[in-house]
């Protein structure tokens, strides 16, 4: 049975993504509460993100509060190609299975370069997550 199946709606003004790449579509469903400003994403704490404990795995919200940041620096940066050159994580709390993790992202700081965003993750009324990234703009070859 999938996760979401039976699953409580998701938090007010959040609406499910239309997830792009393998890996996400994999891992979702996903949900975001403004398309143009997506810089509050949430999800499920379904039992394939949790660990034998109950909670939601470190990697999944490590992954999840880089997509968050990733989304974030692509709005700010009309869509530039970027990478993670850094992502600092810091763990607070547990996120429980079966609540809505929902991840709040700001961009604090763009360059020609490089960007840098910050943002935490809440859970069950109190912060899990807090983190920053460094994201590097990528150019294409000229052809």
């Amino acid at each position: 049975m999938d996760d979401h199946t039976n699953a409580s709606s998701p938090p007010e003004g959040f609406a499910e993504m239309d997830l792009t790449g393998e890996f996400w579509r994999m891992s979702g469903p996903f949900y975001q509460r403004n398309a143009a400003n997506p810089t509050e994403q949430a999800f499920l704490a379904g039992s394939r993100y949790c660990n034998a404990r109950g909670f939601v795995h470190g990697g999944m919200l490590s992954a999840f509060l880089d997509r968050l940041f990733s989304h974030a620096v692509a709005a700010a940066t009309d869509r530039a190609n970027t990478v993670t050159v850094h992502l600092s994580v810091d763990f607070l709390a547990a996120a429980k299975i079966d609540q809505w993790v929902v991840g709040e992202s700001q961009v604090t700081r763009a360059t020609r370069d490089v960007v840098f965003v910050e943002g935490r993750i809440h859970s069950g009324g109190r912060d899990v997550v807090r983190g920053s990234g460094v994201f590097k703009i990528t150019r294409t070859p000229s052809s």
